[in-house]
């Protein structure tokens, strides 16, 4: 590679004058994308009544390299997230000089904590007491700034279903709430949740996320600060911003369909 896409960067007709042949069809490639997810969630924004800025659009480049993450921050992307600390450890690393907020957003082993701290300003998986207390752990042996937590809510469970799945029942939420709040090193931001695969609302996105909007309701109201609602991917964003997401997790609408992982 002949130039240095990793910043920091001018951003602008500087950055793209400095893009290789190959970086730049890529860089248009994912601005046309963009565009369109844009359009979406500000369509989806007006039908819903709210202010487009309501909305925040937290671009998922897993499985994509950290050329992929520089060319989006060049295209002004400033949230980005991640599912596998394997993965997005050296990309974050590569990516240190560009101005992006990383969210982790998988399922997360104690034994990586350590290492996603290190880099992600959210978490959007902390769905046990053990997770929380090994995160304020790290957090406060890095001496970092507080890590913001959302509670992932596995609304399957509220029926019976998803045992084994990532996420906390609906029930335990508050529970689970509580401790981050009263954790040093932890913020409670809000809560999360991706829609069902079994249950009653198992193919139905909008009741789905009709019922994290009234468990996020709860949460406010013994934690007013928590105000972050992530949820909505790429085929459903619509729905979830109908509900009041304040957070949509768009992977395959902006970077492409996926190679199937490693």
């Amino acid at each position: 590679m002949t130039n240095d896409i990793y910043g920091p960067f001018p951003g602008g007709a500087e950055f793209t004058a400095a893009l290789t042949e190959g970086q730049r069809a890529r860089y248009e490639e994912l601005g046309t994308n963009l565009d369109v997810v844009e359009r979406r969630i500000a369509d989806a924004c007006a039908a819903a009544g709210r202010a487009r800025d309501e909305v925040t659009l937290v671009v998922v480049t897993k499985t994509y390299p950290a050329e992929d993450t520089a060319l989006l921050a060049g295209l002004g992307v400033t949230d980005v997230a991640e599912n596998r600390d394997q993965d997005a450890a050296p990309k974050a690393e590569q990516c240190r000089n560009l101005p992006l907020d990383w969210h982790f957003v998988g399922q997360l082993q104690t034994n990586k904590v350590r290492s996603v701290v290190r880099y992600a300003n959210h978490v959007h998986s902390v769905d046990r007491l053990r997770l929380v207390g090994s995160l304020s752990a790290a957090v406060l042996k890095a001496e970092r700034p507080e890590l913001g937590c959302l509670v992932q809510v596995a609304l399957d469970k509220e029926h019976g279903e998803g045992e084994h799945r990532a996420g906390v029942a609906p029930e335990d939420v508050a529970q689970l709430a509580d401790a981050i709040a009263d954790t040093p090193g932890l913020r409670l931001d809000g809560v999360m949740t991706v829609a069902p695969l079994a249950g009653p609302l198992a193919g139905d996105p909008a009741r789905a996320f009709d019922r994290l909007a009234e468990i996020a309701t709860a949460v406010r109201a013994e934690h007013p600060a928590a105000t972050m609602v992530s949820a909505g991917m790429s085929g459903d964003l619509e729905q979830a911003i109908a509900a009041g997401a304040t957070h949509v997790r768009v992977g395959t609408a902006v970077l492409g369909v996926r190679s199937p992982l490693r």
